[in-house]
């Protein structure tokens, strides 16, 4: 009877043991997992090798960036990108009331003050639209932003959304699909 009390508890000794030696590989491997993808494979290899990693792809974005929006340095052996001229054009504050719900249920307003930027390719045809259609492009903006409910901005797929539809009313109003982005300086519900 000692006996079979004793191999029982050796039995579940045993399988304890494989159950943390498993936990314990399954974490070793997400904790590589993660530096894989935080590094990327070719740095993660270098710094688990201990050697060093080829910086060529990482310095390629930044020197095509210093050389002129995508031109790339002369004399570097690299045939150069189609030059294109990015303007930032900013806008004034933009404060209107938009529409909250009350943890009771009642409806109030609140102030958006949003802060932004229009970044249009000036080389691309009805880029010279933009500029003289600015305070269109404001309206159009402000007409949308007071339509929306305080919900509508949560999270960050709110401020895609609220980019991706002010981009898409600027590309009409401009007639163009010369705007390329919209940059959000400052976003503030009160």
């Amino acid at each position: 009877m000692a006996d079979a009390a004793q191999d029982t508890s050796g039995g579940s000794l045993g399988k304890t043991l494989i159950r943390v030696v498993g936990v314990a590989l399954l974490c070793v491997a997400a904790l590589l997992a993660g530096v894989v993808v935080a590094l990327g494979p070719e740095r993660a290899m270098a710094v688990l090798t201990g050697g060093t990693p080829d910086p060529a792809p990482a310095d390629e974005e930044p020197a095509a960036a210093a050389g002129g929006h995508g031109a790339a340095p002369e004399g570097d052996g690299h045939a150069a990108a189609p030059a294109e001229k990015i303007v930032v054009t900013p806008f004034k504050e933009i404060i209107v009331n938009i529409t909250a719900t009350t943890a009771t249920g009642r409806e109030t307003s609140r102030f958006l003050k949003l802060n932004l930027a229009l970044v249009y390719d000036e080389a691309m045809p009805g880029a010279e639209q933009i500029e003289p259609r600015k305070l269109f492009l404001r309206d159009s903006f402000q007409e949308y932003l007071r339509q929306l409910n305080e919900a509508d901005l949560q999270g960050s797929v709110g401020l895609v959304n609220l980019k991706s539809e002010l981009l898409r009313r600027a590309r009409a109003i401009a007639d163009s699909d010369a705007p390329q982005e919209i940059l959000i300086a400052d976003l503030i519900v009160q």
